[in-house]
């Protein structure tokens, strides 16, 4: 074989020899379902994830390797008779080899054929414990507590800091200190009990039509004209995104947080905030007590370039009091979370990207529904 038969040979497998190595290097299990419902192809890591060789599994039809009535099998039909890409959250899978495990499915088509990607993300503990309605129960373990502080807390403290300034006013010099001090730091306790008053508020909110894209700017010009005045701000907008079904103001309050923490969080020179919508089509959340699905299409993101959050941490984010900041109440990102989830939404900590980056899916405001 002359050198340009050996180049032209090199031409055609280079590319196959690199997808199978990029495919066998992804750390989630893929499989390719054929038109019969067998496993096709699969990478080491989905191997793995069902116990058995390649080989096997080409033998093996889907439904020995899945639960009977697994929303794989809806997903899987769905994308085939519509081409879209669909997600769901919180998924059991598994063989009685491998035990079933609790995921995150994302089902794709490939190509023209009748062959779908399967691509499976194992979820930690943390998931497992229904982590998308983490931020409805990072509130709920705040608000009687937060009620109990406004009533039988404030009330006392009132009488201290009334006392202090009386004393104030017959002290000595020296002992004008003291009483000071009594008064700042009354102050300084009640104004933490005003703000887990906030999580005692269950009324419902008032929701509109909002543009997201608007709210963005909104808070992109706040935080450049305050605290971010020396951090570069970036966007990377869906620009066809339709209307959020959310309360402006507070969707400005969950965002400006973020955009601050942030702000904390990047190098003090060169750093920088990347603001984030698109349109996730299939991202479905369970309505507890209910069998329904709630559509979740609008994901809104907020990336820095900082040193990001341990990875120990993470879990527990959202949970009131759990702070990485000196002098933090940790009651910041538990706002936020239950903000959200008076909107209906989640949001989620992505610890696989660099940097600190947090997920907020909410869903769209449909004028059909709202008109009638």
């Amino acid at each position: 074989m002359d050198r340009s038969a050996e180049k032209n040979q090199e031409s055609k497998g280079g590319p196959e020899m690199m997808a199978s190595s990029v495919l066998n290097a992804i750390p989630d299990p893929i499989v390719v379902i054929d038109e019969k419902d067998c496993i096709s192809l699969a990478n080491p890591a989905g191997e793995a994830f069902f116990g058995s060789s390649l080989s096997i599994l080409k033998r093996t039809n889907l439904t020995e390797l899945v639960p009977f009535g697994s929303p794989l099998f809806g997903l899987v039909e769905q994308v085939r008779q519509t081409r879209d890409c669909v997600s769901e959250y919180s998924v059991d899978l598994g063989t009685p080899k491998t035990g079933i495990k609790n995921v995150n499915l994302q089902v794709s088509s490939l190509y023209d054929t009748s062959s779908v990607v399967v691509q499976i993300e194992e979820r930690t503990i943390a998931h497992k414990m229904d982590r998308q309605l983490t931020h409805r129960g990072a509130a709920r373990s705040v608000t009687a507590m937060a009620t109990m502080l406004a009533h039988e807390v404030k009330n006392p403290l009132s009488g201290i800091r009334g006392s202090a300034q009386l004393l104030e006013m017959n002290v000595s010099d020296g002992d004008r200190a003291l009483t000071q001090l009594i008064c700042d730091e009354t102050d300084r306790i009640c104004a933490l009990v005003d703000r887990m008053e906030a999580f005692s508020d269950d009324r419902p909110i008032a929701r509109d039509a909002v543009n997201i894209h608007e709210v963005l700017e909104h808070v992109r010009m706040v935080s450049a004209a305050g605290f971010g005045k020396k951090i570069l701000f970036r966007e990377n907008y869906d620009p066809s995104l339709p209307f959020v079904y959310g309360n402006r103001d507070q969707l400005v309050q969950v965002l400006l947080n973020l955009v601050k923490n942030a702000a904390e969080a990047v190098p003090d020179d060169g750093g920088e905030i990347t603001l984030t919508t698109a349109y996730r089509h299939g991202i479905r959340l369970a309505v507890p007590g209910s069998k329904d699905k709630v559509q979740l299409p609008l994901e809104v993101g907020i990336l820095d370039n900082g040193s990001g959050i341990s990875e120990e941490i993470v879990p527990h984010i959202f949970d009131p009091f759990v702070t990485t900041k000196t002098g933090g109440s940790g009651l910041g990102l538990a706002l936020v979370a239950k903000i959200v989830g008076d909107h209906g939404g989640i949001i989620e900590y992505d610890n696989r990207q660099t940097g600190g980056h947090f997920l907020i899916r909410l869903p769209i405001y449909n004028f059909t529904r709202m008109e009638t």
